[in-house]
């Protein structure tokens, strides 16, 4: 037990060390890719006197950027897609590998590209994988530990997460939350080390600065937190419809006509067009979403104009191919979200309030909250980027509501909507998800008796009294499956062929049968074991027994319950 405890600590201080690292150099990576090509509104105001050449650039750098990242994507990746936080906890839930290491390097330069080259994406989703990237790798080590891949991923995460957000707390909490959905005993010490360890190199070796600094004084009036509670329930509404933009926006490309090298293009040139209007629009907006938190920085409709831009901007460059996250325009969105309803209290009505910083933040974490599927760690995220009780608590009103709100009528997080499309569904729990990411094929046993639908039935009675069956598969003589033929319908029929009893029988399986969807149907199943059928061919795979299905659901479930209680 002690060489596991020594190394799970030194697995996962060195793996908080390279995920913050890593997200580090993501980050400058895009801050100097942005500097160098008119991007950020540093080099846009040192260039100012020459405007069309930031016009140039506006148009020009987000559409070449979205043809380079598509050529990338579909000629560098095995997945030929971003990879994101949903294929994380994809390979968490299911026990299965994380995508091939090439196309999450792959992803990981197509997301600095699109960054740097201001598409309207986030940032900490791709930090977010390469943290999961660097736990995958150490899946290969050697280590004598159960659960070493979800471990070694959570450790990554939760790395990345503290250092994005100088927020340690925040990483841990998100690691349980997000990736592994479950306290985890096993993984509580080891995933704390790597947060702790992301938090010391990012804000005490670097200096990172905190994403934003706000000073506020205290929520001033009582009646104030049923306001919070209202913008928690339109916040809700206003994620859901971001969320099913997004998907929208994903369902029409994959329907598009165009190439999909060409679709991130596309979209660059959409984003490029808008921005020479309303810049904000760009990148990762940091610097819009301080501006939100002061008092007329912004006018009414400009605040409301950036907010749809945003939504529908973000779900373009994501469903067209740009990779990117979706957490840091859901912040943005939100920030500007919960100044705009501020600004509308303040104009339109005598109520007292504390000021916009309070429901700027409560705006930003109650919509972010219902996307990624984690309000403890928003929550968290508050009280540790600004140390303030009052700002937490009012948040945390406005999450509660907008989670309550978008679980109902949209679902836990949009991640989790992304991998139902992709098969993988948690909505009724992980054992069901990885029941259904198992082929019930895996299973089909060549042992069985046997027989063509010329021989005579006395002929099989025999063999099957010799194996003790009762039941004996007919095929033709290519092997593909005809039917089952039971002992109990052979009376009377002795010297007829084979054929006349056998019954094809309402279940059968194929290759692409799952294990979820083999349990559901066998329910009423009477017989020996059921056929696995080549959907292509016709030809027999195997057969299965009810037994070994049961077996398989109870190993899983078995398998889930020591994992979430296991200690180290």
């Amino acid at each position: 037990m002690l060489l596991r405890i020594v190394a799970l600590a030194e697995l996962a201080l060195v793996l908080g060390t390279i995920a913050s690292l890593g997200a580090i150099a993501f980050v400058e990576c895009v801050r100097l890719i942005n500097d160098a090509l008119f991007i950020s509104p540093r080099s846009r105001v040192l260039y100012e006197r020459t405007p069309w050449l930031i016009a140039a650039a506006t148009i020009l750098v987000p559409a070449l950027g979205g043809l380079l990242v598509g050529v990338i994507l579909r000629r560098t990746s095995d997945e030929q897609r971003p990879l994101g936080p949903a294929d994380a906890i994809g390979a968490v839930q299911t026990r299965r590998p994380l995508p091939s290491l090439r196309a999450g390097l792959a992803s990981t330069v197509a997301a600095i590209i699109s960054l740097g080259c201001g598409a309207s994406v986030g940032q900490y989703g791709p930090m977010v994988y390469l943290g999961a990237l660097a736990g995958g790798l150490a899946t290969r080590l050697k280590i004598p530990v159960r659960n070493l891949q979800a471990i070694a991923i959570a450790c990554g995460v939760a790395a990345a997460i503290s250092t994005a957000f100088n927020a340690p707390i925040a990483g841990l909490v998100f690691a349980h939350e997000v990736i592994l959905r479950h306290y985890s005993i096993q993984a509580f010490a080891p995933t704390t080390v790597a947060s702790a360890t992301g938090y010391v190199i990012a804000n005490v070796i670097f200096g990172r600065p905190p994403l934003f600094l706000v000073a506020f004084d205290g929520v001033g009036h009582s009646h104030e937190f049923l306001l919070f509670a209202l913008i928690g329930v339109l916040a809700a509404l206003l994620a859901v419809a971001y969320m099913r933009c997004i998907l929208a926006f994903t369902t029409a490309a994959a329907r598009s006509p165009l190439p999909p090298e060409l679709r991130p293009a596309l979209a660059g040139l959409v984003v490029g067009l808008v921005a020479l209007a309303l810049p904000d629009v760009m990148g990762i907006g940091k610097e819009t979403l301080r501006f939100a938190t002061i008092e007329g920085a912004f006018e009414a409709w400009e605040l409301g104009l950036i907010v749809v831009a945003k939504i529908v901007l973000t779900a373009l460059c994501i469903g067209f191919g740009f990779a990117g996250g979706v957490f840091s325009p859901a912040l943005l969105i939100g920030v500007l979200f919960g100044a705009l309803c501020w600004t509308s209290i303040d104009a339109l009505t005598t109520v007292p309030n504390s000021g916009i910083v309070v429901y700027a933040i409560c705006g930003m974490m109650a919509l972010t909250s219902p996307v990624i599927g984690a309000p403890l760690t928003t929550i968290l995220i508050v009280f540790e980027l600004t140390r303030s009780y009052d700002l937490t608590i009012a948040a945390m009103v406005s999450v509660v509501f907008a989670n309550l709100i978008a679980y109902r009528i949209f679902a836990r997080s949009l991640f989790d909507v992304q991998l139902a499309r992709r098969g993988i569904d948690l909505s009724n729990g992980r054992d069901q998800a990885m029941l259904a990411s198992g082929k019930v094929s895996d299973l089909a046993s060549r042992e069985f008796v046997h027989c063509t639908s010329k021989e005579a039935v006395s002929i099989v009675l025999d063999r099957l009294s010799t194996a003790g069956r009762a039941e004996a598969v007919v095929l033709d003589t290519d092997g593909k499956y005809l039917g089952i033929a039971r002992a109990q319908d052979a009376r009377g029929s002795e010297d007829r062929p084979v054929s006349a009893i056998a019954k094809r029988g309402a279940v059968i399986f194929d290759e692409n049968t799952t294990l979820w969807q083999a349990m559901l149907a066998i329910e009423g199943f009477i017989g020996d074991a059921v056929p696995v059928v080549s959907s292509k061919s016709g030809q027999l795979i195997g057969m299965v027994a009810e037994g070994d299905l049961i077996g398989a659901y109870l190993t899983t479930v078995h398998d889930l319950r020591r994992e979430e209680n296991e200690t180290v």
